[in-house]
């Protein structure tokens, strides 16, 4: 099957594309998770807990090791994957988003920032509240998310409704 007929049979979208720019997104997003919080102490393997804890509460994500981590990390590149399709799930109805990838992909961020922060995280297990001590870390979170992560899955729809 080529480029041409799986577009055609999956919506108008080329799935390999979209597969990377979420992932791309969601290795930038958590290189820059690792080196804030790296700062702190925090490793890599608490690190994907942590994001695991949203599954199973924090007690068991520290508890189950590096199995819990792993779950964490999986769902970290679910998430963004999935923040990537929804981007050109988006596009295909208003292509705006994919003539101009870095305005609206670096609005996207900002939008995909709020709902983490204002919506799943507070209706996930995880604890809220943990945010770094300096007053610049919010407005980094914000910026990376814009630029890290929001411009990549537009760049990534981008390529996928093009593939025709």
């Amino acid at each position: 099957m080529n480029a041409r007929t799986l577009a055609h049979t999956t919506g108008g979208l080329s799935h390999p594309p979209l597969v990377l720019a979420g992932s791309i997104a969601g290795l930038l997003d958590m290189v820059w998770v690792c080196t804030l919080w790296g700062t702190l102490g925090a490793t890599p393997k608490r690190i994907f807990q942590a994001i695991a804890s949203g599954w199973v509460g924090n007690d068991a994500a520290v508890a189950g090791g590096w199995t819990t981590a792993l779950l964490g990390l999986a769902s970290h590149f679910a998430i963004t994957i999935a923040m990537a399709y929804a981007y050109a799930w988006v596009a295909r109805r208003l292509p705006v988003l994919i003539q101009r990838p870095v305005l609206y992909g670096a609005l996207y961020g900002i939008l995909l920032w709020a709902v983490m922060i204002h919506v799943v995280v507070p209706l996930s297990a995880a604890p809220s509240g943990q945010s770094p001590p300096w007053p610049w870390a919010l407005w980094a979170n914000i910026a990376v998310h814009m630029f890290l992560v929001g411009v990549p899955c537009a760049l990534g729809a981008r390529w996928a409704l093009r593939v025709r």
